[in-house]
């Protein structure tokens, strides 16, 4: 019987391998619009901004090791957009199809309730990433609307998906 995967809260000495997650995803996948893979410095402070706006950033771990991340960040800076964030989520490619994303996103929409968000917005790289789409619309998100050629990388031009889905009603409404 295989272990169960665990999501927790990331630590500090977790980001070198989040970092290499990142990395393989940077140069080798359409989901991330970055070209230079981050270094661990770089994710570290990432890590700290993200937890310093009161938002998750996770992880989920199989039998002591790190085999993927998720977060939320705020979606924009201005506070009028204060209730609203943007997940991310990167998995260990060894780990697609366990459920480890899954489990990641339940957990940071959970976690953004929990932190006062009303809004979870989801910016796709590349509308061909079905996996990503897929998981998104299976918890709820709904297509908001494709961004067309707006990022260019490996020599073709690449749209960006955006998704929404709603945690708590607005106020008033």
């Amino acid at each position: 019987m295989a272990s169960p995967l665990l999501i927790r809260d990331a630590a500090a000495a977790d980001m070198a391998a989040v970092q290499a997650i990142y990395a393989g995803h940077v140069l080798h996948g359409t989901a991330s619009f970055e070209e230079v893979p981050p270094d661990l410095a770089e994710m570290l402070k990432r890590r700290e901004a993200v937890l310093a706006a009161g938002l998750p950033w996770l992880v989920a771990e199989d039998q002591g090791h790190v085999i993927g991340y998720a977060y939320a960040g705020r979606y924009r800076t201005r506070s009028a957009y204060r209730h609203t964030a943007e997940d991310s989520i990167y998995l260990d490619p060894a780990a697609a199809g366990r459920g480890a994303g899954r489990l990641l996103l339940e957990a940071v929409i959970s976690r953004c309730a929990a932190a006062g968000c009303r809004e979870l917005v989801a910016i796709i790289g590349d509308s061909g990433n079905t996996a990503s789409i897929g998981l998104h619309r299976a918890l709820g998100f709904r297509d908001v609307g494709v961004l067309r050629d707006v990022g260019f990388k490996f020599g073709r031009w690449l749209d960006s998906v955006i998704m929404q889905l709603r945690i708590k009603e607005p106020a008033g409404r």
